[in-house]
């Protein structure tokens, strides 16, 4: 059974809706969690937000957290996070931003990704160097992380 088949079956068995804000991979979680038929039992809503702008319009991220930490950071993924779910009918909502290359900083380096996931367990963040494999690897790996976390959250297992 496929990643997402999985993340269905485990969403319907708890009759939960979800929810995604986008950054780096441009709407490929939301791609993947609607490819199946009958996802509309389980997903809400996608937000991709591509700019700052946009994190602040769309989910509520504070400017001052953008100012203070820059987009790709845990801070801006956990307030992403917590604006989708705000946003939505979802109970759960996952997170991603990051640097899908080329490019990068010596203190943001390419293939950087940051995450979050919000829901009725205490949020959880985290940080992931994929190092600098070019950008579709940097964003297939972030998207499949994400669906990962997604689908630890509803099992409760640590093996996705």
């Amino acid at each position: 059974m496929t990643l997402n088949a999985r993340i269905l079956q485990a969403a319907r068995d708890r009759g939960v809706m979800l929810t995604c804000a986008e950054s780096c991979t441009g709407g490929l979680v939301a791609a993947a969690l609607t490819e199946l038929p009958g996802s509309s039992d389980i997903f809400d809503r996608g937000f991709v937000t591509y700019t700052n702008a946009a994190k602040i319009d769309l989910l509520g991220v504070c400017a001052q957290t953008l100012q203070t930490h820059g987009a790709v950071s845990e801070d801006v993924a956990r307030e992403m996070a917590q604006g989708a779910l705000a946003r939505s009918q979802a109970q759960f909502a996952v997170s991603i931003t990051g640097i899908a290359g080329p490019g990068g900083s010596e203190h943001k380096p390419e293939g950087r990704v940051c995450f979050a996931l919000a829901g009725p367990e205490p949020l959880h963040s985290e940080t992931i160097d994929f190092g600098a494999p070019g950008r579709d690897a940097v964003r297939t790996g972030a998207r499949d992380h994400a669906l990962g976390l997604i689908l630890r959250a509803l099992t409760g297992t640590d093996t996705p």
